[in-house]
């Protein structure tokens, strides 16, 4: 089944931004860890950050990314927040590109 991830936050759920981003750290390590990975995880609004310099789960999507996951970040995201030059994994896209995702999904889950 293809499934599509998608961050929308710079973390997991709505909690403070620190167990967002605990919570992200914890889920990710899992998902690389597992024999079922996703199609796909996209990034837009503030989850453009998880991709990004400095992020603590870097090494998780670098893993995934390495698996075959593809890893799809919004360009105008990333623009708005001035961080183009600190992408550190993934495929910089557009908006074309994250709904042609969603479209093609069996399952998206939004976190």
């Amino acid at each position: 089944m293809k499934t599509v991830l998608v961050f929308n936050r710079n973390g997991l759920g709505d909690a403070p931004e620190s167990l967002q981003q605990t919570l992200a750290v914890k889920y990710l390590s899992l998902a690389a860890q597992s024999e079922e990975k996703p199609a796909q995880i996209v990034f837009y609004a503030n989850g453009v950050k998880l991709v990004c310099e400095g992020s603590l789960v870097l090494q998780w999507l670098k893993l995934l990314e390495a698996a075959g996951v593809e890893l799809i970040v919004c360009s105008t995201c990333l623009e708005y927040f001035g961080l183009t030059d600190k992408v550190r994994v993934g495929k910089v896209g557009g908006m074309p590109g994250i709904l042609a995702a969603l479209q093609a999904a069996e399952k998206v889950i939004s976190l």
